[in-house]
């Protein structure tokens, strides 16, 4: 399941460059995260490293985009350019 940032977005800076898929950007008025690259850091990191810096906890599962662990491991493969 990818990830989202909520309206309690502070523009605190902090989530973007922890991101190591270029996932968020600056919305137009909260930081986004863009579903076809997020992969709740699978193939990184344990956790989610946005939901890890994050001040205010603004960084909830996104029910729109639900997706198994299996799933995220295999974007994760496509967006590194890995064979499955």
């Amino acid at each position: 399941m990818a990830l989202m940032i909520t309206d309690e977005c502070i523009n605190c800076d902090v989530c973007e460059p922890e991101c190591p898929n270029g996932a968020i950007s600056q919305g137009d008025t909260v930081y986004v995260i863009d579903s076809n690259k997020c992969t709740e850091c699978v193939g990184h990191y344990d956790t989610p490293q946005c939901v890890e810096v994050c001040p205010v906890d603004c960084i909830p599962m996104d029910p729109a985009h639900a997706e198994s662990r299996e799933q995220l491991q295999a974007k994760y493969e496509r967006l590194m350019g890995k064979q499955a």
